[in-house]
């Protein structure tokens, strides 16, 4: 056989591969969809069309539209305020994370507690975190952090002093009790955004709260009203920490 002849049959066989992988999948998705309507024609009661997750959002990030797919859900087994218009969900912000195929809620965006005022000459932007990272959960809105990041190598100071806006420990579960924190939303320059968002995606971030004392220090009296010393917050990077137990500064 020539080598054009067995490239040409190479070719062939590849699209004939390719072809039956999309008929299994095609096939598959169909036979998921057939038993999910079966279970619930089975079940019973009113269904809905509500937004689901397409994949993990973290808490902070922006939902996009391919974000979001549509399915079919029983509305008794449906978290309460489901979101069913993309309008209500494309462009706000995870107040908590999502899992992929969970129902999308309006307690989940970040804009049901949107009510929160940012300092002149800063913006809001929220982190994930969790209550081991943030000093067991005790972090709350109107406190002042440092913030520190992991990088593996050693331990980096991004900002201090950082006003805390909100929280998602602000919200109570049913049985009244503060809930876990899985973000929190900080006032920062707007030339610091881009770091620190960076720092939260590819690194662990921790928060810390600063004495009494020394958070004093970050803030100034002006004609008998307070204002928080914000804007020199996420200083230049500086190791703290280094793998050899040597501290560096800036």
């Amino acid at each position: 056989m020539s080598a054009r002849r067995r490239l040409i049959t190479g070719i062939v066989c590849g699209l004939l591969a390719a072809v039956a992988v999309l008929a299994y999948a095609s096939s598959v998705r169909a036979s998921e969809r057939a038993a999910r309507e079966e279970a619930l024609a089975r079940y019973g009661g009113e269904q809905l069309e509500v937004c689901v997750a397409s994949r993990d959002i973290a808490a902070g990030d922006t939902i996009r539209a391919s974000d979001i797919t549509h399915e079919m859900w029983l509305a008794d087994l449906l978290p309460a305020e489901c979101v069913s218009d993309d309008g209500e969900a494309v462009g706000a912000v995870a107040g908590t994370s999502i899992l992929a195929n969970e129902p999308i809620s309006r307690a989940r965006l970040g804009n049901a507690n949107a009510d929160i005022s940012v300092p002149p000459g800063l913006c809001a932007v929220s982190i994930p975190t969790q209550d081991v990272r943030a000093v067991g959960g005790a972090v709350s809105r109107g406190s002042l952090v440092n913030v520190y990041s992991n990088t593996g190598g050693g331990v980096l100071l991004l900002g201090e002093n950082l006003l805390v806006l909100a929280t998602s420990g602000s919200d109570k579960g049913s049985s009244g009790t503060r809930a876990s924190l899985s973000w929190v939303t900080l006032a920062v320059t707007p030339q610091s955004v881009q770091e620190l968002l960076s720092a939260s995606k590819s690194e662990t971030l921790y928060l810390t709260l600063p004495s009494t004392e020394s958070a004093s220090q970050g803030s100034r009296t002006e004609q008998g009203s307070k204002t928080t010393a914000g804007a020199d917050d996420l200083l230049p990077m500086r190791q703290v920490h280094g793998t050899d137990g040597i501290g560096y500064g800036v």
